[in-house]
């Protein structure tokens, strides 16, 4: 078992547990919520992302202060945090690594399981009548591509995630795609110096 495997299992052991299956019913039915108020499942998948943001934002600081990692040296031992110790977390599971481009900026979580995906089928007819049925592009967990970038962007990371895979949809394994773009420069809020 890996260093930040342990790390996962350590802090996880230590964090307060909530159902799963509440948590579990309780995003399906915001989605739901969403898909019936938006009617539009691109503009669900948008909300859902910025959903997912404003939720790493401020995730970012309780995983720091709950593991006691400090700064990694590179995006592999990023990749390394987030798939064993983040995951780990705030959702009991763990995630494989893989697919890292030839530049190491790009790399691939593969999700074994996913907590939010339990219990969930996708509707094969519109929600609201006249718009296209969910199954063909809902991104059902795109609130995950949201908390990581928002998670990452405070620790001075600017990425992309998006989801390549995903059982919901007939795929094999669930996986979201990181991208790396840049470094963000640490910034004093004014009136902070």
């Amino acid at each position: 078992m890996s260093s930040s495997a342990k790390l996962g299992e350590h802090v996880f052991s230590q964090v307060e547990k909530i159902n799963s299956e509440l948590f579990t019913l309780t995003y399906g039915a915001i989605v739901m919520q969403m898909l019936r108020d938006y009617e539009d499942v691109n503009e669900v998948n948008r909300q859902l992302d910025r959903m997912g943001y404003n939720i790493g934002v401020r995730l970012i600081d309780e995983f720091l202060a709950r593991s006691g990692v400090g700064r990694c040296h590179d995006l592999k031992d990023t990749a390394e945090l987030i798939s064993k110790v983040g995951f780990k977390l705030f959702l009991g599971i763990t995630c494989t690594v893989a697919n890292w481009s030839a530049d190491e900026k790009n790399f691939s979580l593969l999700l074994d399981e996913n907590p939010l995906a339990e219990f969930v089928e996708l509707p094969t007819t519109p929600v609201v009548s006249g718009s296209a049925p969910p199954s063909k592009a809902l991104l059902y967990s795109n609130v995950l591509c949201g908390v990581l970038r928002g998670a990452l962007e405070m620790v001075q990371l600017s990425v992309e995630c998006k989801f390549v895979k995903d059982v919901l949809r007939g795929d094999d394994t669930t996986e979201i795609r990181v991208e790396f773009k840049e470094y963000l420069a640490d910034e004093v809020p004014v009136g902070d110096e």
